[in-house]
């Protein structure tokens, strides 16, 4: 356990973005998620367990990126103007992409994040069935390299 003796008595707070203009902003962020090459194969076919994996994980991020105020304490609810995600079926792993636009005072990429992580966490919750071992446990399975490719402004 972890004993913070050190913690200052230091407010947080919500940045100010009042006096900014606003401009168009975009962001796209990616991450992927190793998984075996069966459950691999089941997404493709369509014959996972709970149904449509990538189709409910589209849903999923789409929800999760208009509530991501809700999930980020210091984060502003933006207007969303568009949610674009994709999926790229490699031999060993899913990657998600997700793009986010607003016209607004403020950048969108925690948004295109939180997107990219609940897509990851979608699929394997609709595949985790078939990603267990014996004992319960998930040796192959992998939520990784989540990051911003790209942010726009103006």
């Amino acid at each position: 356990m972890v004993e913070f003796t050190h913690i200052r008595d230091e407010k947080v707070h919500m940045v100010d973005v009042g006096g900014k203009a606003e401009v168009r902003r975009e962001a796209v962020a990616a991450g992927r998620i190793k998984l075996r090459k069966e459950t691999l194969e089941a997404i493709r076919s369509g014959t996972a367990l709970k149904g449509n994996v990538l189709a409910t994980a589209q849903v999923a991020a789409t929800l999760a990126v208009k509530e991501t105020h809700h999930l980020i304490p210091m984060c502003h609810a933006i207007p969303v103007t568009a949610v674009e995600v994709s999926f790229d079926q490699q031999q060993d792993a899913i990657e998600a992409t997700v793009t986010v636009r607003s016209v607004g005072k403020t950048g969108v990429e925690m948004e295109a994040l939180t997107g990219v992580s609940v897509a990851l966490l979608t699929i394997w919750d609709m595949v985790k069935s078939a990603e267990k071992d014996e004992q319960g446990q998930y040796p192959a399975t992998r939520i990784e390299d989540i990051r911003v490719l790209e942010k726009r402004k103006g």
